[in-house]
């Protein structure tokens, strides 16, 4: 036994230092092809890969030709090198979850009893037992399977081989045994009531080969795992502790094959991402493992009408679809909460007809986009930080694509298989432009959509613009969603007329030279597409001169430039030179400069500020001041009232909750995640349940996005919850990032509209959203120690703040949730939170943190915007934090923590608890 540990041991100090090497080699192998002309480079890319194909091919001919045990002796090592590879990324996630465990375990007295409280929720008191909360969750199970009916992708559907016309199919992988309804972490929810694969299947009258599925179910692997599903913390450990892909896909015997052969000529093979909160996955897995890729070809060699299930809240390699003839179909179904599988089902049946459209852009290799050059782990060598690079600018996901291949149509066909926007559809409609009225304020559009086929269906009209862009300019993507509207179910032959509108303002570009916004005079495109590629007919808006915007529409705050840091110290990618600024890590400084250390230690207390009353005898109650503006002089005199202390523990003690003042009649509030329901990270309760953000945003139907929100908003109150931690707007930068499926795409508009129409809903039912995380939360490798985001002015504008303007603005929002980023040097930056979010946008409410962790400190966010600690870990030292503070800064410390009393009490009156 001592031999074969030896053995073992020394086997996996071979394969570290094989990664090792192979680490190094990528490398230098990605420096060589970056110091390439563009032509040659493009040309190394190719012949690399194909080098890698000829390279897996030949060690599955290899493999083949070795006995059973040799084949798993190999295969075992395949997966100990794909283990150690990723090991980083697991480590970085799992450390944070570590790290909590240990502080509970050493911390003594009043400081792990706080822990404990926060962690356990005993101080929070929520019912979901009653006949109103029983309600609650009627209506919102019938609207998580309206979302995941309409938030399916059908991709590909060759010689219409969707719907089944023989309704028998064969399952085949295990992945059927472990279908993924939703995330790990604060976006998981309550999936109690799921429905398993194969119920849902029989409910739709598809029948399932029996046979097979006995004999995976009998697998020892997959004993006892149908049906079931983990989430929150357990999912979160789980998932950064198996990041090495697939846990090795079962063979499938040839009898087995053969009997399946017999049962039916379909086949469907579901595939997988195993990201989730705090852990973020590599390229790697992002493709088929070599198990799957194998079961595939072996499925597609042996059955005609094979359907691929893209279970999936990150964009997957899918180049293998084009491999085999046999795979007619594909549907992407992501994360789809509950009963994601009903709809499935049934789009295999044809009771439904899908019309969701994707999210993102799925293209053959994830890494062929820019911001993939500058994602993982950049630690600093003087500062004990980490830091990201936004190279990329405004080219992110379909921005780059369209724009880079432009008059390329042979290259864009060969790196992109699925558009931005792509769906299709059992029938076919016709669109007519019936009238248009363009001008300097709005583009208006009347289409009349007609369904030109057999089945009832709807459909999705997506309005994009191309702005007219001179070389060595503004930086301008080639084209750019604008608005988008969805059809009702139209039956054969019935037409709907939508009429479709946006400010023309909202094609400006941001000038960081002028520090405005401009729409710069000639042609705009208005293009009505299918998908971003696909146009369906452009109308063009001829504007004769520049039109300047130097102040906010809403608020006429005046425009200027709030982050410049990191001002000439990146180099930004531009169209007007694709080689000369395309990313690279290569010549990245790991030696921070004075600056930036400067910026990142230092927080400048005002203390010319005048010291408010505290503490006085003015008589009134909370509920005195129902109405008032958020400015109204009555503020002043119910805040005089209110001790230091007081304000201390309120605004120290955000987790999940703030706590009473009963003499001046601020009631407790509970405070819960999460975007796909309601749920709390530590402890399970039963809760509506949805698909995830990802999925809600594929239905591109804004009325379904308000009408999730409007039943979150009454099970709140039914459960007596006041605030909603969601929705979460950040940005698919990468197909990488750990909480994709949180999120809802990589265009900021489509967030924006989507993300708008569910905090309108809630906010509508009197509950305080927390729209989050404000802002750059987009990978989580480092993001929990703080990680330094470093971008240009117009990408934060255009692509990252743009979605939480939008919601701000439509949706009269009263809660954000901070993120863990450093921007432009600093957390909780105040020309983030007080400047763009308050004074620019007019943002009236409070701002909470993400969870607390060492860096976040309550003395520096309560004076710089961001109101609430939401502090599972540290309260005491975060109290101690201030009242060392106060006896420093004692002016600064109480109009900081008077401000962060009046935006939390502000929204706490907007709730229902004031009806």
């Amino acid at each position: 036994m001592l031999d074969n540990l030896k053995k073992k041991k020394a086997k996996k100090q071979e394969i570290l230092q094989l990664v090792r090497e192979d680490k190094v080699k990528r490398k230098e192998r990605k420096q060589e092809i970056a110091a390439l002309p563009e032509a040659e480079r493009k040309a190394a890319v190719e012949s690399d890969k194909h080098l890698r194909k000829e390279q897996k091919q030949q060690r599955k001919e290899e493999l083949k030709a070795l006995s059973r045990k040799e084949r798993k002796a190999a295969k075992k090592e395949t997966k100990m090198y794909k283990k150690i590879k990723n090991r980083p990324r697991r480590i970085a996630g799992w450390s944070v979850v570590a790290a909590l465990l240990l502080i509970a375990g050493v911390m003594i007295g009043p400081t792990v009893s706080s822990l404990v409280e926060n962690m356990t929720g005993k101080h929070i008191t929520i019912d979901t037992t009653s006949a109103e909360g029983v309600k609650a969750r009627e209506a919102a199970d019938a609207v998580a399977e309206e979302i995941a009916n309409e938030g399916l992708v059908l991709l590909k559907n060759e010689n219409n081989s969707l719907p089944l016309t023989d309704k028998k199919i064969n399952v085949f992988g295990s992945t059927a045994f472990s279908f993924k309804y939703g995330g790990g972490g604060s976006g998981a929810s309550d999936q109690t009531r799921a429905v398993n694969l194969f119920d849902a299947l029989k409910q739709a009258g598809i029948k399932y080969n029996q046979e097979l599925y006995d004999y995976y179910a009998g697998l020892p692997e997959l004993k006892g795992a149908t049906g079931k599903s983990e989430t929150g913390l357990v999912q979160v450990i789980k998932g950064m502790l198996s990041k090495d892909g697939a846990a090795g896909e079962p063979e499938v015997t040839e009898a087995v094959l053969s009997q399946a052969k017999e049962y039916s000529d379909n086949a469907m093979i579901i595939i997988q991402s195993e990201a989730v909160e705090a852990s973020d996955v590599s390229s790697d897995q992002l493709k088929l493992s070599d198990e799957m890729h194998d079961l595939i070809e072996r499925v597609a060699s042996n059955f005609s009408n094979v359907t691929i299930i893209v279970n999936a809240g990150n964009t997957l390699e899918l180049g293998f679809v084009d491999e085999f003839p046999s795979i007619q179909s594909v549907l992407w179904v992501g994360t789809p909460g509950p009963f994601g599988t009903n709809a499935l089902a049934k789009v295999l049946s044809g009771e439904i007809n899908p019309s969701g459209r994707i999210t993102d852009t799925y293209v053959y290799d994830v890494e062929s986009s820019p911001a993939s050059e500058n994602f993982g782990d950049y630690q600093y060598e003087n500062l004990d930080k980490a830091y990201i690079n936004y190279e990329e600018g405004i080219y992110v996901g379909y921005r780059f694509y369209e724009t880079y291949y432009q008059g390329n149509e042979e290259g864009y066909k060969q790196t992109v298989q699925f558009p931005f926007g792509s769906g299709l559809s059992y029938t076919t409609f016709d669109w007519n432009v019936v009238s248009q009225q363009f001008n300097n304020d709005s583009i208006e559009l009347q289409v009349e959509v007609k369904n030109t086929g057999k089945v009832a269906g709807k459909d999705v009209v997506q309005v994009y613009y191309s702005a007219p862009y001179t070389p060595g300019g503004i930086e301008k993507s080639a084209i750019n969603l604008a608005t988008f509207a969805k059809t009702k179910s139209l039956e054969p032959g019935e037409s709907q007329s939508l009429t479709i509108t946006y400010d023309t303002r909202d094609m400006a570009s941001y000038d960081m030279e002028n520090e405005n916004y401009i729409l710069e005079k000639g042609t705009y495109q208005i293009k009505l597409g299918k998908n971003v590629h696909e146009i369906d007919r452009t109308l063009n808006f001829e504007l004769s001169k520049d039109i300047v915007y130097k102040t906010d529409a809403d608020t006429g705050t005046e425009y200027k430039n709030r982050f410049t840091q990191s001002e000439n110290e990146l180099t930004v990618l531009s169209r007007n030179d694709w080689d000369g600024t395309y990313p690279s890590d290569k010549d990245d400084s790991k030696v921070t400069s004075s600056k930036v250390i400067e910026r990142v230690q230092g927080h400048e207390f005002n203390d010319d500020l005048v010291m408010p009353k505290t503490g006085a005898e003015n008589g009134l109650k909370l509920e005195d001041l129902k109405g008032l503006e958020y400015d109204d002089p009555k503020w002043n005199e119910f805040l005089d009232q209110l001790t230091v202390d007081q304000m201390i523990d309120f605004v120290s003690e955000g987790a999940y909750h703030t706590g009473a003042i009963d003499e001046l009649g601020i009631p407790s509030t509970v405070l819960m995640d999460g975007p796909a329901g309601f749920s709390f990270f530590f402890k399970k309760f039963e809760a509506g349940a949805y698909p995830t953000e990802i999925v809600i945003a594929s239905t591109w139907n804004k009325d379904l996005a308000y009408e999730m929100g409007e039943v979150v908003g009454k099970e709140a109150k039914a459960y007596g919850i006041h605030g909603w931690y969601a929705p979460g707007l950040n940005i698919h930068r990468t197909a990488q990032g750990g909480r994709n499926f949180e999120y809802m795409s990589e265009d900021p508009v489509l967030n924006g509209m989507i993300g708008a129409s569910m905090t309108k809903g809630a906010e509508d039912q009197d509950v305080i959203v927390f729209m989050k995380h404000f802002v750059m939360n987009d990978q989580e490798t480092n993001a929990r120690s703080g990680i330094l985001v470093w971008s240009n002015e117009q990408a934060m504008r255009e692509i990252y703040l743009r979605p939480f303007e939008m919601t701000v603005k439509e949706a009269d929002v009263t809660g954000a949730m901070s993120s863990f980023s450093y921007i432009d040097g600093k957390w909780a930056n105040p020309e983030l939170l007080n400047g763009i979010l308050r004074d620019e946008w007019g943002f009236e409410g409070v701002v909470s943190s993400d969870a607390v962790f060492g860096f976040m400190e309550s003395q520096k966010a309560i004076t710089s915007g961001n109101d609430l600690m939401l502090d599972i870990m540290s309260v005491p030292t975060n109290k101690k934090r201030l009242e060392k503070a106060y006896e420093e800064h004692p002016e600064a410390i109480t109009v900081g923590l008077r401000n962060s009393m009046h935006n939390s009490l502000y929204a706490t009156l907007k709730t229902y608890l004031f009806n």
